[in-house]
């Protein structure tokens, strides 16, 4: 199953265009790839999808989008001036079917994949490059907080959006340069 756009993917989706223009961007968990589409016609100066799914990544490449089967940053090479994740960020519910779960749940608690991506992605960040993140009120944001002040990543949140059961979130993280 590919992860389809929805109100998470639109609300992130909204913002590239303020970021991509003449910036190298990834796209990591590219899924249908709506964002990494919106940072081309954003004027990116290029632009990389990833995903681990690789039905994803027939998709993208049927699109004529640069893309990478990947897990995370397992298989990404170099440095990125954006890099947009929208993961999956809901706690594990044990009546969901695996085939979507892929697509929706961020672990245990729910903030397990994002505390990965964060704990990598400093690596693939230009020094005065951004990360736009989207979280939801239903993803515990305490460990997730903590772990941004310790890589010494400043956050603010861009964006949000209220629907009928969560809030959502997009989050502009930048390297602390002194």
């Amino acid at each position: 199953m590919i992860y389809q756009q929805a109100e998470d993917s639109e609300l992130l989706k909204s913002q590239i265009k303020k970021y991509a223009k003449n910036k190298s961007v990834l796209d990591l968990g590219s899924g249908s790839g709506i964002l990494a589409e919106e940072a081309i016609i954003s004027k990116a100066r290029n632009v990389l999808a990833s995903d681990i799914n690789p039905d994803a990544i027939r998709l993208l490449k049927q699109k004529n989008i640069s893309s990478v089967k990947s897990d995370l940053f397992l298989n990404i090479k170099g440095r990125f001036d954006l890099i947009i994740f929208n993961p999956p960020y809901l706690p594990e519910d044990a009546m969901e079917p695996k085939s979507s779960a892929l697509s929706t749940t961020g672990g245990k608690k729910g903030d397990e994949i994002i505390l990965k991506f964060l704990k990598q992605a400093g690596k693939h960040l230009n020094p005065h490059g951004k990360i736009l993140l989207l979280l939801s009120s239903l993803t515990p944001k305490k460990r997730i907080l903590n772990l941004l002040e310790s890589k010494y990543f400043r956050h603010k949140i861009i964006t949000k959006k209220k629907i009928f059961f969560e809030e959502l979130y997009v989050l502009e993280i930048s390297k602390n340069i002194v």
